[in-house]
Order: structure tokens, then sequence, then C-alpha cells
């Protein structure tokens, strides 16, 4: 370390002090765009004078959190004066209970994309490589951006990650491969016998990301199980999250499941007391909701054929989904339609910024919000 005096130390101007030198970030930084998320719900009940808006673009459980959650963060509420427990010890033992593997497999994360950030800054530098397919969870850009390392953007086959064009992409500066089972956003998956024959192709010291955000929402019987992968010492880091089906994504409580290595490389990088107090407490009541998470399933999968049949009698396009939410392919722009929507009370993604600018994406909501939904849209692809 080299400290300079105040007077000989070029940022300072002698009267003023600091000068108006900015520093530069580092490279790659500066093409960022920063995520842009949604207007609260009620800056748009403000601008447009509406009172009655709902919310169908972030995907979230529209059932809630598990009344279980909601009394241990009443329990809780008195205790945040306290750091929380860094290690999440006892979120961790039941959790690990809960997936099937010990407490040494798991690292937690301030939601799940906090533990892609980890993978990032613990593996990827400039000259590395990522794979991840266009389209994907638009993390995986941000990470290997920020971390300089070089993406490599496989292009998507019939909105889905094309996983032999993926295995084709490996060279030797490989360091990490990203794949959302199922997407965000188009809610497609890949199967058992791809993920198999995908992996069979993968190099031992390539790891594999799957980030299994919608894991629980899934039905069919031909979605891969990748822990067996991890409790064979495998290169592989599964991502999950309380945010979606348990309904806690205001907590920001996610998690990941890996060898015990490589988790311990990860809290090397991992900031102390990512998870807060008031989650960790929240997330152990929700796991032990199971009528919760059942009901949420059900709601879904009813939400799920409404939409469907209705958006077949409108004749929009859209693709059949594995989460808990739709994306439909329009005549227009995505952005007009969600504009015209949102002047209709209903708030829906527009998915410009994912490559598709004539497309939109919606939270499957209760009954009522989803029939609004499709009301406002039948009227909006009329205009």
């Amino acid at each position: 370390m080299r400290l300079l005096a105040p007077e000989t130390n070029p940022i300072y101007d002698g009267e003023c002090g600091i000068t108006d030198i900015m520093i530069k970030p580092k490279p790659g930084i500066e093409t960022i765009q920063p995520y842009q998320g949604g207007k609260p719900v009620e800056e748009v009940q403000r601008e447009l004078g509406i009172a009655d808006i709902i919310k169908l673009a972030s995907n979230e459980n529209p059932l809630g959190p598990s009344p279980l959650a909601v009394q241990a963060i009443a329990e809780n509420a008195t205790q945040v004066h306290l750091y929380p427990d860094g290690n999440a010890y006892y979120l961790k033992a039941e959790l690990a209970k809960h997936v099937g593997v010990s407490a040494e497999h798991l690292i937690l994360g301030n939601g799940s994309n906090d533990v892609l950030q980890l993978v990032g800054e613990a593996y990827l530098a400039p000259g590395d490589e990522a794979i991840y397919a266009a389209g994907a969870f638009i993390v995986y850009h941000l990470v290997t951006k920020i971390c300089g390392a070089t993406a490599v953007v496989v292009p998507m086959q019939d909105d889905t990650h094309h996983l032999p064009a993926m295995a084709a992409a490996i060279t030797k500066k490989t360091k990490v491969i990203f794949i959302a089972n199922p997407n965000n956003p188009t809610g497609t998956m890949v199967t058992a016998d791809e993920t198999a024959a995908f992996m069979a192709q993968v190099p031992e010291n390539v790891l594999v990301v799957f980030d299994e955000a919608y894991y629980e929402y899934v039905t069919r019987t031909d979605y891969p199980q990748t822990l067996p992968y991890i409790l064979e010492g495998r290169n592989v880091l599964i991502t999950r999250t309380f945010s979606k089906i348990y309904g806690l994504a205001g907590l920001r409580i996610g998690y990941g499941i890996a060898p015990p290595a490589i988790g311990e490389t990860l809290n090397r990088v991992r900031q102390p007391f990512n998870c807060n107090l008031v989650g960790q407490a929240a997330a152990r009541a929700a796991l032990k909701d199971t009528a919760h998470v059942q009901e949420s399933q059900r709601h879904n999968a009813a939400g799920k054929t409404l939409l469907d049949n209705a958006l077949d009698e409108l004749g929009v396009g859209y693709i059949p989904t594995e989460g808990n939410f739709i994306m439909l392919h329009l005549n227009n722009s995505g952005a007009s339609i969600a504009n015209a929507l949102m002047r209709k009370g209903v708030i829906v993604r527009p998915m410009a910024g994912y490559g598709y600018p004539n497309a939109i994406r919606v939270t499957i909501g209760r009954q009522a919000e989803n029939e609004r939904f499709i009301a406002g849209l039948g009227e909006a692809i009329r205009r």
C-alpha cells in the first residue's frame, strides 16, 4: 500500500479539496445497461389516476406468502436491530433436509441473483468465457460483463435453450455455462434426455449452472433432475429461490446447491450477512407450509389453462410455459401493448430488452386478474 499526503495527492487541488476529475470504471462497465425495473404500483396509480391497478409483470406468487411465513415475520420484527446469522445455520439445516443434501452443499444468497453474482466473482475473469442462450435470464449477461469475461451467446431454437449448440460452443476458455430451466422469459424447458446428452459433452473443469428459480412449478415428467450430478461431484451448481412459489420476493432469499468445494469458494466472495434476519425466519416457516406450496401449484395450473384457452380464442400467439408466467408473441410492438394495458390498470412486462420487440410477458395471476388481463388485451390488439 502507498499513501500520499493530501498536498501531494493529485486528486486534491489545495483549496477546495476534491477536483472534478472523475474516476473511470473498469473496461466494459460503461457498456452495461442498468437493470430497469417497473414503476411502483403507487406511482402508476398517481400518474394515471387509476385506483385499481394489478401488477402482472414480475412473476410473483399472486397468493402471497404462506400464513406461517407472515407469522414468522411478525414474530421476528422486533429483532431487526440485531445482525442476522451470517451462516444461516438453522435455515441451512432445514433446507438441507428439504433438498436431501448436507448443509455443506448449500450457499445462501440475497435472492438467487446474488448466488449468480457470486459465481461470476469467484470464477469469471478477463479472458474467460461464459456461455448462455440468447433470450435467457438477463442476469447472466450482467454477471459476465461485470466480471470482464467474454460472453458467448448461443441462439435459441424454438424459444428454448439449444443444448447441442451450447455444447459445440465450448472452448478451452469456457469457464461457466448458464442454463435457465425453465427459462425466464420464455417459460420453456430442456428435457432430461437433452440434459444428459449435454452433460456427457461438458468437460469436467467447466461449471454448469442450472438456474431453477421456477422448479416447483414444473409439471412435466421429463424435467431433468440435476441434483444427482452434484452428489456425483460434478462441477454443477443449482440455483433456486424463495421469491417465486414461496411468495417471499420482497425478503430476497435464494440459495445454491453445489459440491462442498464450490460452496466453500463462493463463501469466500459472499458478503457477510447477505441473508437478512426476517427473511431467514420467513423462509424456514415457508418450508414447513407444504399446503401453501400445493395450493400455489394448483392455482397456477388452473390459471395457465384459463389463459391458454383465452389466448387461443383471441388468436394470440404464446409460448406454452412451465413457469408462473406466459410470454406472448404479438403483431404489434410489445411496448405499445404494455402501455395500452397499463392505461387500463394492468401492468405487464414488454420483452424488447430480451430481444423480443413484439412480445410481452404476463404473470399468471388470480382468476379475476387473469380475466381482466384478457379483456384488456383483447381491446388493445383490436385498436
